[in-house]
């Protein structure tokens, strides 16, 4: 141990140093002729939790948890809140921007100029939905195509090419979507065939959890956001093919805003 003395005129005192108590000194930076210590890295704060209060009768259900997400497509109940996709799909949810370009609008006073996003948001394993939004800034056309994004989601039924083994990898059948100019065609494929698609879509079918697919597009493809909604069309038909497995009765049920109507006046 390294111990130091200083003489003072009162009293010898013995003075520790780090070295003596086992510790290392502080690492200390040179610039030009004076040192500063290194900066602890500040204290972040976590984001603040919002609690949800939803303002329509669905948004009231899924809160109390008395419905599903199935409920809600098999129902064909419109999603209003994108809170409810995040109470159901909020861990496994991604989000992926498809083009951003901007708009202009002429007024009296000149060129308005907005900024326009479209983004698609999926799980991988079966939901996938496109919105867009334009704004006077990037940030708040972003977060407002999230929002529309969430909202138009949908289900997406996967199948097989050939025999049924394994799990679902491709499209039910052949089926198109149109889209202002764009056409796209979406056909099943084989295993290990991979997304045969344009760049700017390959990400919808990735996010709708589709492995294996082959796609012909025609018309004006440059437009971003008519390719996607091409090509979530064209995806939605698909899922709508009804094969033998679908043709048995299915039991009438309640709809769910009727099932739980007095529930909803007592809240």
């Amino acid at each position: 141990a390294v111990v130091s003395t200083q003489s003072t005129g009162m009293s010898d005192k013995p003075i520790t140093t780090p070295e003596s108590q086992g510790e290392t000194a502080p690492e200390t930076k040179t610039t030009g002729n004076s040192q500063q210590r290194e900066e602890k890295p500040r204290f972040q704060r976590k984001p603040r939790e919002v609690e949800w209060n939803p303002y329509t009768d669905l948004g009231l259900l899924v809160k109390f948890q008395k419905i599903t997400l199935e409920e809600i497509f098999r129902h064909s109940l419109t999603i209003r809140e994108p809170e409810i996709i995040d109470f159901f799909l909020g861990k496994t949810l991604k989000e992926e921007v498809l083009g951003v370009k901007s708009v202009q609008k002429q007024t009296k006073a000149g060129q308005r100029t907005r900024v326009k996003v479209c983004v698609v948001v999926g799980d991988c394993a079966g939901y996938v939905g496109i919105g867009s939004k334009a704004a006077t800034d990037f940030a708040t056309a972003l977060r407002g195509a999230i929002r529309k994004a969430k909202c138009s989601i949908q289900p997406v039924n996967l199948g097989y090419w050939g025999n049924a083994v394994g799990a679902p990898h491709t499209v039910k059948a052949t089926a198109c979507g149109k889209s202002g100019s764009v056409r796209v065609k979406v056909i099943p494929s084989t295993k290990g065939t991979g997304i045969v698609a344009g760049k700017p879509v390959k990400k919808i079918f990735e996010f709708a959890g589709i492995k294996d697919v082959a796609t012909s597009s025609s018309g004006q493809t440059s437009t971003t956001e008519n390719f996607a909604k091409a090509t979530i069309q064209a995806i939605s038909n698909s899922s709508m093919f009804h094969e033998p497995s679908l043709w048995k009765v299915q039991e009438k049920e309640l709809s769910p805003l009727l099932k739980f109507s007095k529930f909803l006046q007592g809240v």
